[in-house]
């Protein structure tokens, strides 16, 4: 009997505490916490999620060279919807009734329940008319952002875009992203996406049965605030940018300008541009398409992405090289005939020079000099094959930057061609040496470089034997960050007492009566620079000029491109100068301006490849009328310019200076 009671009092008391557990829950879950009121709320309570402004952009100067501007989104939750007057709704936002059905047909297969975009991006003036009326559409709800605005519009390549992410971009960033948010995807904006990008925040937001907002719940006690990204300040001088995309309007290529000393990139001019403002806005779509389709490219990022032979902008590097290994010395002649002879290859010199040395042999771009030089290299004793020096000039050539990437701060930059010796005896077979690959002594044949890495090698000259890594951000945020790789220096193992004879070379190419840069001049600035006409099989040659300055104490060095131009004199060299001469002087000379307003104007693009007209069937008919067959025309092909190394035909490489009247590799 006691234990009959013991269990009674048990069990009550067991059901007390339960009692007890379940109305102290109760009161927790509807007097203590919001958490479930909330829930049970989100009828009348949504989140708002508020996007962060990207950081601003700005030039070395201060400049604002990227800013934000207000933009709404017009969201739907289609569970919420009910019948409205659809017509002035389309005319409030500027749309048509299939493609009101077509979006909230959309909306609905995305979630009834969850808000979707229902038309991005609307202008404040729209938002302003909308807002009015908004309490008349219930199940729409307005959500602010900022796009990208760039007042300059200019330097598109550089910056990039901001696109709306894909599922890959939210799949790639765990989840970090949702749909709607929006990403850099190209340029500088996608390279520093992170620090761009903020934090996004939440506004709790009640709204009334009518779809008024009726304010954030409980004063905001459960809201988080959007964090700005960080503000970057570039490397670029904006107006240094501007002229060099003015000077290169209507022609294609490519300058970079870095400050020697630091590696920071002065200006990035790819041509042709666009305007970064297109890549903004609701109809960033058909812009899109529009620019990808128009001639030459204009979404290639040419200063890291073009490629092109160095040319003569080559030789004053191999001159160092063999100054350092011992082979040559300032003051070793060689005979120049008017050409070399490498087997039964004859690489031709418009120049019949006689007895040069370095000095001269840069200044006059002698092909001659430079190939004896070449093969000094590549014949040295020391080695027990030629492969093998070959192999070693190439891991020498490499520390100059060519053949592998600089690191720069921009997504997708290419290292530049540079083959390997097992390259070549996959190509050539066993039996090949320095008179196969002669073609590199003049930085020809299987080499090629990015604008980026020609500005590069002149900094390493400029600064006589070291290079600090290219970059386009010089400080983020206000602690003003930046990578410790982009204040390191980097050597390249030639002696500092190296570059003082090359120096001299080139200084002449531009100062001495008969430098071939004489174009290049810059009133009281003593510039030193190397121009190049390159070998282009597919049309005209292209003009370089690579180079630096002032001498002493460098502030500014300099490669520029222009496709299909020919000589290197005729229009990389000048625009070098005035580049040169405006960030130096901050203007150009009275007595040139007249000059630098003429190459603004000049046009040089290459020629669209015409189709090929396919040729008519030989009929019967046909035959028989011949004068009514349309005249067929087929493009010539284009034969390869490496020579075989069992050919006993004699080749002729023509002479790749300013002086050339021809420079293609014929047979």
């Amino acid at each position: 009997m006691d234990n009959l009671f013991s269990r009674k009092y048990t069990i009550q008391g067991i059901i007390l505490v339960v009692c007890f557990i379940l109305i102290g829950q109760l009161f927790y879950m509807q007097v203590v916490s919001d958490k479930y009121f909330l829930l049970s709320n989100s009828n009348v309570l949504r989140k708002i999620y508020t996007f962060p402004a990207r950081g601003v952009i700005f030039d070395r100067n201060g400049k604002v060279l990227v800013q934000n501007e207000p933009v709404y989104d017009l969201m739907v939750i289609p569970n919420q919807v009910k019948p409205f007057d659809t017509l002035d709704f389309c005319n409030t936002i500027g749309i048509d009734m299939p493609g009101f059905r077509k979006r909230f047909k959309k909306a609905v297969a995305q979630s009834r329940y969850q808000p979707s975009a229902f038309e991005k991006q609307l202008s404040v003036q729209t938002y302003a008319s909308l807002q009015e009326k908004l309490s008349r559409f219930p199940g729409f709800l307005v959500q602010g952002r900022t796009v990208r605005h760039y007042p300059d519009s200019i330097a598109g390549q550089f910056f990039g875009y901001v696109k709306e992410v894909t599922q890959k971009d939210i799949d790639t960033t765990k989840g970090y992203y949702r749909p709607g948010d929006y990403i850099g995807k190209a340029g500088i904006e996608r390279f520093y996406n992170t620090a761009l990008r903020g934090e996004r925040g939440v506004i709790n937001m009640l709204y009334d049965a009518r779809n008024v907002p009726q304010g954030s719940y409980l004063e905001g006690k459960f809201d988080t605030l959007a964090r700005s990204g960080d503000k970057v300040i570039s490397t670029l001088d904006i107006e240094l940018q501007r002229l060099g995309e003015e000077l290169m309007q209507n022609k294609v290529g490519s300058i970079v300008a870095i400050e020697p000393s630091t590696g920071e990139v002065l200006a990035f001019v790819s041509s042709p541009g666009y305007d970064p403002n297109k890549m903004v806005g609701r109809q960033q779509g058909n812009n899109y398409m529009d620019i990808f389709g128009q001639p030459n490219r204009p979404f290639l990022v040419r200063p890291i992405s073009g490629y092109y032979s160095p040319g003569s902008a080559f030789k004053p590097l191999d001159a160092l090289i063999g100054l350092q290994d011992g082979v040559i010395d300032p003051d070793m002649t060689f005979n120049c005939p008017g050409g070399y002879r490498a087997g039964n290859h004859w690489v031709k010199c418009e120049h019949v020079d006689g007895p040069i040395s370095l000095r001269k042999g840069l200044a006059r771009s002698c092909n001659t000099y430079a190939c004896y030089v070449f093969e000094k290299l590549i014949t040295q004793r020391k080695y027990k094959s030629q492969k093998v020096a070959y192999e070693e000039w190439r891991n020498k050539v490499q520390k100059f930057g060519i053949g592998t990437p600089l690191g720069i701060d921009m997504p997708f930059e290419r290292k530049g061609t540079l083959f390997t010796s097992e390259e070549y005896t996959k190509w050539y077979g066993k039996y090949w040496g320095y008179t196969t690959v002669i073609s590199l002594g003049i930085g020809q044949g299987e080499m090629n470089t990015t604008p980026l890495q020609m500005a590069n090698i002149m900094a390493i000259i400029a600064n006589q034997g070291y290079y600090v890594k290219p970059h386009l951000i010089k400080a983020i945020g206000d602690k003003k960050l930046i990578s410790k790789e982009y204040v390191e220096k980097n050597y390249v193992g030639v002696d500092k007492k190296h570059f003082g004879p090359v120096i001299d070379g080139m200084q002449d190419a531009v100062n001495a009566p008969w430098g071939t840069a004489i174009a290049s001049r810059i009133p009281d600035v003593l510039m030193c620079g190397k121009t190049g006409t390159v070998q282009n099989p597919h049309g005209k040659n292209h003009s370089v000029f690579i180079g630096f300055a002032p001498r002493d104490n460098p502030k500014i060095a300099i490669a520029v491109i222009v496709e299909n131009a020919g000589y290197g004199s005729s229009y990389a060299a000048p625009i070098a100068s005035y580049l040169t001469e405006k960030y130096l002087k901050d203007s150009v000379s009275r007595g040139r301006v007249a000059q630098m307003e003429w190459m603004k104007k000049q046009s040089v693009l290459p020629e669209m490849p015409k189709p090929k007209v396919k040729a008519w069937p030989k009929t019967a008919d046909t035959l028989n009328n011949k004068a009514t067959l349309p005249e067929t025309k087929t493009l010539p092909s284009l034969k390869s310019t490496v020579p075989a190394t069992n050919s006993n035909i004699p080749v002729t490489i023509n002479n790749t200076n300013d002086n050339s009247k021809n420079t293609g590799a014929t047979k």
